[in-house]
């Protein structure tokens, strides 16, 4: 059974990431606060005016480079504070201030980019030509100046810039994690204990259906009590980027998201019709596999997170864990394997459960310092994924941090989830290869269905194909709220799962569990780096050291190339359907195999 949460201060050390690998102490990041502030005061008496030159470009970016390195550092030093308790005011007060002086720094640097852009296009040029770790954001400075707007409303708009568009975010995440109070839930006579973390990692895999349904019911009542302040801030959210958009002169607010992922448009509708038509029917029999296995009377969306064999998922503690992902990820190599053993030994990880403590899972790379993973030990398998996922970035911001400057780090976010879900992926052939045993086999193949494959194929996706259709209304000058963003989720699940799925009251909010809405069209990218996942791990399981050495090129990369370059890199041609097609017939193929396994058991 589930248990009451913990307030983080009854948390021990040994399960809390160690922030002092940012900053020793918070007064070493003041320090490191003023002088952010002082480099960018120095920056605007020395260059403001005088960006003339492709050699005053060129020191002039550099000393910006140095302003917005500190602007990563203690902007992860505070935020990370308060995404494992957003309880602690403190905290909360503390980021706040160092996001209102970030907001301030950039809003005053702003000139920069501005200034660059109104030179002639030689001289800007001639300034990458001699450039050495700006030479790419000066690219994309030229890439920009079609769609620059007036030095002074560059200023202004930089100056709201987390003021006003962070608010939205913000708006959300008090909703959810701190506002947000749930009770107890009664299922024949016996209490049980209720909060988002708890459902979402353990009453959604629940095996008794009344308490897993119950579990889902007691949800979906509390949060549709925020259903319209979180509708609200959403869509301030998607009207903020649609007034962008048209600032900027792009055609709609697709191309202006898509814009910075430097991808067409072609490729993002790709992922979405490409899997919502060809993906369903397997899906549609892999919910059919679990509704017969469990004996249902019915196959709801509330039991859609059941694994097949639940009595023989094994326990793991997360000291059992390292050698499961040492062992899974050896074939990347030894600097590899060390990192692994370091994100464990010197607490790069937050494990804990506790109130006020972000959902779902996460990996920031402060560039200059190690990775922090957020995610909430349950003792599952599931979770040994979880952290071989975001371990998977961790490796690649180690990679590219080191081989690149801050600029050249900022991966597109189409390409940004290839390296975390290939480790899930390394993972599950690594555990296939331990054992000959058919349940085992069946267990390893559900891992990577119900976890990899449906997180980020079903799961992102349908979040993919609803946000198409708010972004539609909202480029047709429309706004939206709850009642508008609940029937487009109903719709969108019930085109993709059909007569297999019972589309339960409750589903239809789905649209409010996520954080990816506001962050622009990302939740696509998980399919889409899943994609160049899968057709590597082919590559690697087939060439072996070849393909591995071609991948960590890829790493080190970093967002020195576009993602259709990145891919072609690895190997793999992204301006095809081949790859996805190939991708949802190798997922067919796995739902077949676990099909005629659990007839033969």
């Amino acid at each position: 059974m589930a248990e009451e949460l913990k307030s983080r201060k009854e948390i021990p050390e040994e399960l809390t990431w160690d922030l002092s690998h940012i900053y020793a102490t918070e007064e070493d990041m003041s320090r490191d606060a003023e002088r952010m502030e002082q480099l960018a005061q120095e920056i605007v008496e020395k260059y403001k005016g005088h960006l003339d030159t492709p050699e005053q470009i060129e020191a002039c970016v550099t000393a910006y480079r140095q302003v917005y390195e500190l602007m990563t550092l203690t902007g992860s030093y505070c935020d990370l504070a308060v995404s494992v308790d957003y309880y602690d005011n403190y905290n909360q007060e503390r980021n706040g201030k160092i996001s209102r002086l970030t907001a301030k720094l950039q809003s005053l640097l702003s000139f920069v980019r501005s200034e660059i852009m109104e030179q002639e296009e030689e001289v800007i040029k001639k300034a990458i030509a001699v450039s050495d770790g700006n030479k790419h954001f000066l690219q994309n400075v030229l890439r920009d100046k079609a769609h620059r707007l007036h030095p002074e409303a560059e200023r202004v708009v930089s100056a709201l810039s987390q003021s006003i568009y962070g608010t939205p975010y913000e708006v959300y995440n008090i909703a959810k994690l701190a506002d947000m109070k749930f009770d107890n839930f009664v299922v024949d006579g016996k209490e049980y204990p209720l909060g988002y973390t708890l459902f979402e990692d353990d009453y959604e895999y629940e095996p008794d259906t009344r308490v897993r349904r119950a579990a889902f019911d007691a949800f979906s009542k509390k949060i549709r009590e925020y259903e319209n302040v979180t509708a609200t801030a959403y869509n301030a959210n998607v009207q903020t980027e649609k007034v962008l958009s048209t600032l900027r002169g792009f055609d709609s607010v697709y191309d202006y998201l898509l814009f910075d992922q430097k991808v067409s448009r072609e490729l993002y509708d790709r992922q979405i019709n490409l899997i919502t038509e060809k993906l369903a029917p397997h899906m549609r029999k892999y919910a059919k596999l679990i509704q017969k296995v469990h004996g249902l009377d019915k196959m709801t969306f509330a039991d859609l997170k059941l694994p097949v064999d639940p009595d023989y998922a094994p326990s793991v503690t997360i000291e059992g864990s390292r050698e499961y992902i040492e062992k899974g990820l050896s074939i990347l190599g030894e600097e590899y394997v060390q990192m692994v053993r370091t994100a464990y030994e010197e607490r790069w990880v937050d494990f804990a459960q506790n109130k006020g403590k972000s959902t779902g899972g996460f990996c920031a790379s402060p560039y200059g310092k190690n990775s922090f993973i957020l995610l909430t030990w349950n003792n599952k398998m599931s979770d040994v994924f979880t952290l071989a996922h975001e371990l998977g970035h961790a490796g690649h911001f180690k990679s590219c941090n080191s081989s690149q400057s801050i600029f050249d780090t900022e991966v597109s976010t189409y390409f940004v989830e290839a390296p975390s879900t290939m480790n899930e992926l390394l993972m599950a052939h690594y555990l296939l290869k331990t054992s000959q045993d058919k349940r085992f086999r069946r267990w390893v193949l559900t891992c990577m269905i119900g976890n990899t494959y449906y997180h980020n194929f079903v799961t992102h996706l349908m979040e993919a194909a609803y946000q198409r259709e708010v972004y539609r209304l909202v480029d047709a000058g429309d706004s939206v709220q709850a009642e508008t963003l609940s029937n487009i989720m109903r719709d969108t699940l019930q085109k993709f799962w059909g007569d297999a799925v019972e589309i339960n009251e409750g589903a239809e909010l789905t649209w409010m569990r996520q954080p990816h809405y506001y962050m622009g069209l990302y939740s696509y990218t998980y399919s889409a780096g899943l994609t160049i996942a899968t057709q590597m791990c082919k590559r690697i399981e087939n060439e072996g050291e070849g393909a591995i050495e071609d991948w960590k090129k890829v790493l080190a990369a970093g967002s020195t190339l576009a993602p259709v370059e990145l891919a072609a890199l690895a190997g793999i041609d992204i301006t095809t359907d081949a790859p996805l097609l190939d991708t949802i017939e190798t997922i067919g193929s796995m739902i077949d195999e676990i099909c005629e396994l659990t007839e033969q058991l």
